[in-house]
């Protein structure tokens, strides 16, 4: 058993190459192989969002606090909100993010496969991310 100090994992700002707006992101666990999980607890500030990617064995969001919005390509923008949580299956390309007037905090899950846990893609278009939500 291993029990790691908060302190000893500093909270990083969101690569601006990922993530458009003001992105924290504070480590909670990379699992020693043969374990391939990783979590990781990210805040998005009003308006803050991630771009678009896939994760090649899926990921699962669980909402902390506040109100986000989520997209699969070729849905809809879904309100996402505290006590939610969300599964993305393998390779499903989607977006991530807080609501445009909330903050957005989520636990973000997923598994590396042969040392690759995401595939980075291109920005959220602003007229994307403005979308009304649907139910």
């Amino acid at each position: 058993m291993d029990i790691f100090d908060a302190a000893s994992r500093p909270t990083k700002r969101g690569n601006p190459e990922w993530f458009t707006g003001t992105v924290l992101q504070d480590p909670i666990m990379e699992a020693p192989g043969p374990a391939r999980v990783r979590a990781v607890n990210v805040a998005f500030e009003p308006g803050a969002r991630t771009n678009w990617h896939t994760h090649p064995l899926g990921q699962t969001l669980y909402v902390i606090s506040g109100v986000g919005r989520i997209q699969r390509q070729g849905g809809g923008v879904k309100e996402i909100r505290a006590g939610d949580t969300v599964w993305i299956p393998p390779g499903e390309k989607h977006w991530h993010g807080a609501a445009p007037d909330h903050a957005m905090i989520h636990v973000a899950v997923q598994e590396h496969l042969d040392g690759k846990h995401i595939d980075w893609l291109e920005p959220v278009s602003d007229s994307d991310y403005a979308a009304t939500p649907a139910g």
